[in-house]
Parts: structure tokens; sequence; C-alpha cells
């Protein structure tokens, strides 16, 4: 506690917000696992489970673009506490006998917390924006490579307990767990954010969520097909797969998937270094076409490997293929995250930030549907070559983006 009152202001309230962060994404993760291995235990289909999850990934559509105008009159800090209230009501709804777990029920709970994580998520990001001097880029940049990485090292642990509060509590003894230990953390919350972090200084009017900068706009964009490249065969076709046709486990599944989101969230940390912080560079537009379309080509490759039935097992070419994806995906997705809190206004950062945050729900609800038909139709490698295309489609929207700032 002395150390920690030494630090500046703005170093204590980046550790608060990233506290805060880290304690929600734990719970996010390990309820998304939850319901997925949960339903399919009990038959569901990968399209119904997918269902259960369409109104988590909508309303984290409507949450990102009205949440960055709430965010602008109300404060960050409240948007942020607000979404940590909004978890533990959406991890209670789960909390009734196992006869009322109907579809209708798990999805008004999932909308519930599909709004608690954005406004968390966005204000989050915000934050940084704020907290970090306008001049100092590589600083900010370091500093969003750590909240993405480390929160996204952390989902890939709730995936794992996820998958363990499952086996060893039931689906409502885990569920009930995480609401008790979050209220803790909300409390904790609410009496320690610094208040009116991010309130504009001028109210912008409700016609200015939409984004008016080229730059945004572009970006956001592509964010959307990035995105959608990802949960298109990861949300629910790739945990279906790995029990249903190799025969893993609960823990198998969770533990896979939680290492694999861990080491996915080391990337992003470290992402700066490989997109040229040793030279003193800052990565531009260039850089996101660039790195798009490295990956581009990958989810294609897997799809023929797993297809031509090689000597190489499916295990090892789906696992060695998605480790490789996981590698380039983070470095993609952390320099997103970095450029969108550059090209963001301070003065009202919630409005760009959240705008930009609506179109990466927009391309996770994208994934997260096709994730579920696909598959169902068509199988696991037609996920992976949509995959691709869509990370074709995001490098080629990235080439409008500005090439120097």
């Amino acid at each position: 506690m002395h150390a920690l009152a030494r630090l500046s202001p703005e170093v204590r309230q980046y550790l608060l917000v990233t506290g805060n962060y880290w304690a929600f994404t734990l719970t996010d993760g390990a309820l998304r696992m939850l319901v997925v291995l949960h339903f399919h235990g009990l038959g569901y289909s990968p399209l119904e489970i997918a269902a259960l999850f369409l109104f988590y990934e909508f309303f984290g559509v409507v949450t990102n673009l009205v949440g960055g105008w709430l965010g602008a009159h109300l404060g960050l800090n409240r948007t942020m506490n607000l979404g940590l209230g909004l978890q533990v009501l959406a991890l209670l709804m789960l909390c009734v006998p196992a006869s009322l777990l109907t579809v209708p029920w798990v999805m008004a709970a999932q909308a519930l917390s599909g709004i608690a994580k954005d406004l968390n998520k966005m204000s989050a990001k915000s934050s940084i924006k704020l907290l970090v001097a306008d001049g100092q880029q590589g600083t900010l940049y370091k500093w969003v490579a750590l909240l993405t990485g480390s929160k996204n090292a952390l989902k890939g642990v709730g995936f794992f307990l996820g998958g363990a509060l499952l086996a060893g509590l039931g689906f409502t003894g885990a569920v009930l767990g995480m609401a008790a230990v979050l209220a803790l953390i909300w409390l904790a919350s609410l009496a320690t954010l610094k208040k009116d972090l991010g309130k504009a200084t001028s109210k912008p009017k409700f016609r200015d969520l939409l984004s008016k900068s080229r730059a945004i706009n572009i970006l956001s964009a592509a964010r959307l097909f990035l995105f959608g490249a990802r949960d298109v065969w990861f949300v629910v076709a790739l945990p279906v797969y790995l029990s249903s046709v190799f025969g893993w486990d609960f823990w198998q599944v969770g533990g896979f998937l939680a290492v694999w989101v861990i080491g996915y969230g080391i990337v992003q940390s470290f992402a700066p270094y490989f997109t040229g912080k040793r030279r003193g560079q800052l990565p531009d537009g260039s850089a996101a076409f660039a790195w798009a379309l490295s990956l581009a080509g990958l989810p294609a490759a897997i799809a023929l490997g797993l297809g031509l039935g090689t000597t190489l097992s499916a295990q090892t070419v789906l696992i060695g293929g998605l480790l490789l994806f996981g590698a380039l995906f983070a470095i993609n997705s952390s320099l997103h995250s970095y450029l969108i809190v550059s090209y963001a206004r301070e003065d009202g950062v919630s409005l760009d930030v959240g705008f930009y945050y609506m179109s990466n729900a927009l391309g996770r609800l994208l994934g997260t549907l096709l994730s579920g038909w696909v598959f169902q139709v068509w199988g696991l490698e037609a996920c992976l070559w949509v995959s691709s295309l869509f990370v074709l489609l995001a490098a080629l929207i990235s080439l409008g983006l500005p090439k120097v700032r």
C-alpha cells in the first residue's frame, strides 16, 4: 500500500482501471465457456448454442455506440462501475433452477452480460487516452498493449476456470461463486475510481454518436472483419469440434482454449516490439495492412491441411495452425487497439472509442452467427475459408488508413 501511494495519480488510476478490467474479464471468459460446454452437454446443436450468444453480441453493438455517449456525459468511472454491477446481475439470473434455464432466459442473461462487458471495456480503453500525455505516443502504445494483452491472457484463464468450475461445482455453483466474488470487487471499485474521469467538457449531442473521422471509420470497418474472422470458427465451431470430433472432455477443451488465449494475450502485450518499437517506429496504416495480409492465408491453409488427409494428423494441423493464428491475430488486434486510442480526440474520447468497439462487437456478432450456422451445415473447414476471406477484406480496407501520423 505504501508503494502504491508513492505512484503518480495517473499510474494509480491506470492500475485501478486495469485491475477492474481483469476481474471482469475472468468472469466473462469463464461464463462463455460454462455456457458453451454446459449446453453442448445437454444436447444443444451448434446453431442453438450460437443463438444463446445472439443477444450478447447484439447488445454489445448497441452498448458501444450508446455507451460512448454515456461515458462522455457521466464519466468513465460510472460507466465502468455500471458494467460491473450489470455483470453481477447477469450471473445471478443464471442461478435459477435448471428447469427455468430456458433458451429465452439464458439469452436475456447473456444480453445483460453483453451490455456489461462492453461498458467495462469501452471505459477501460478510453481511460488510457486521458492518463497519458498527448505527445507520448510510445507510452500510449505500451499501455494499451499491456491492458489489452493482460486482459486476453486473463480471459484465457477464465476459459480454464469455466471448464474447471463446471466439472467441480456444476453450472449453478460455478455461476453463484463468480457472482459473489465480482460483487465484492464492484463495491471496491465504487470507492476507488476517480470521479468524472473522461467526462466531456462540452456535452455531446446524440447525433454525435457516429464518428466524423475518416480514419476511425476505416479502422472500424477493418476491425469488423478482423474479429468476424476470429469468431467465425473460434466461438462455437472450435469448442464443439474439439469435443465431438477429437473426443476431448470439459477439462481438455477448457484447458487448451485457456492456454491459447493466455498465449494470445502475452503476444499482444509485446506487440509494440514486433511492430517497430526497437527502431523507434510507431505503426500506421501501412503496418495495419501488412500484418493483416500476413494473417489472411493462414485459416485457408489450415482448412486445406484438414481436407487433404495427409500423414499429419488433424490434431497436429489444427492445433499448430491455431497457435500461429493466435500469434498473428494478437499483433493485428493490439495494433488496431493502439491506432483507435491514438486517432481518438481527447475531449469526449469515449465517443470515438465506443464507435470503434461498436464495429468490433458487430464483427463478433456476425462471426458468432456464422460460426454456428456454417459449422452445422458445412463443417469446420468452411468456417476457416470464411475466416480467410474476412481477414483479406480487413487488409484491403486498411489500405485507406493514414500512412503517417
